[in-house]
């Protein structure tokens, strides 16, 4: 997966067409993200210890990593992504960073 957690991404198929937020985790094993503010669902719960009212509990569900789309951070637009392996100066090694496709500009 391309996307990690912390990156701005923009919903791009589903219900939350067109919204964006910040992804507050990633299931690569299932190609899965949760995105902050996203895809909620509501659990109906019994009064407990932990929540003595019980209720209504919203909470954000998974997504398919493949509906979503990183935002270039500097034209926040929506942006596919690609990789470079360059050289890192200080050290020598070879790096992975990820580039954007549109710019061509490196994202941390």
């Amino acid at each position: 997966m391309k996307i990690r957690k912390n990156d701005m991404v923009v919903v791009i198929a589903g219900n939350d067409r067109g919204k964006t937020g910040k992804i507050l985790k990633v299931f690569p094993k299932n190609n899965r993200v949760i995105i902050e503010g996203i895809n909620i669902r509501k659990r109906h719960t019994k009064p407990s210890q932990n929540s003595p009212q019980g209720g209504i509990l919203e909470k954000e569900a998974s997504i398919n990593a493949s509906n979503v789309m990183m935002l270039d951070p500097k034209t926040n637009e929506p942006t596919r992504l690609g990789a470079q392996i360059i050289l890192d100066e200080k050290t020598g090694k070879k790096k992975r960073v990820r580039v954007s496709k549109a710019t061509g500009e490196m994202i941390q």
